[in-house]
C-alpha cells in the first residue's frame, strides 16, 4: 500500500469511527464525505474493506428511508 493509499485509508477509517459513534442524523450528514473517501480509495487502486462497503450501503439505505419518511402524505 502506497503512502497515498495509507493516507486515504486513515481518512476513511476516521470517518467510519465517527459514523459508528454517531446518532442517525449525524451519520447521515457524514454520508457524502464517507462515500467520497471510498471513491478516492477505489480510484487509487486500493481495496476497500467489506465492512466499509456495508457501512456505505447502510447509510444509503438510511438516507432513502429518511427521504421517504419526510414526504407529505
Amino acid at each position: 500500500m502506497t503512502k497515498v493509499d495509507q493516507t486515504l485509508m486513515l481518512a476513511a477509517e476516521g470517518l467510519e469511527q465517527r459514523i459508528l459513534g454517531s446518532h442517525r442524523a449525524d451519520r447521515l450528514s457524514l454520508r457524502a464525505d464517507f462515500s467520497k473517501a471510498l471513491s478516492r480509495l477505489r480510484a487509487s487502486g486500493a481495496r476497500v474493506p467489506m465492512r466499509m462497503v456495508r457501512l456505505d450501503q447502510m447509510l444509503s439505505e438510511e438516507a432513502a428511508e429518511d427521504m421517504f419518511d419526510n414526504m407529505p402524505v
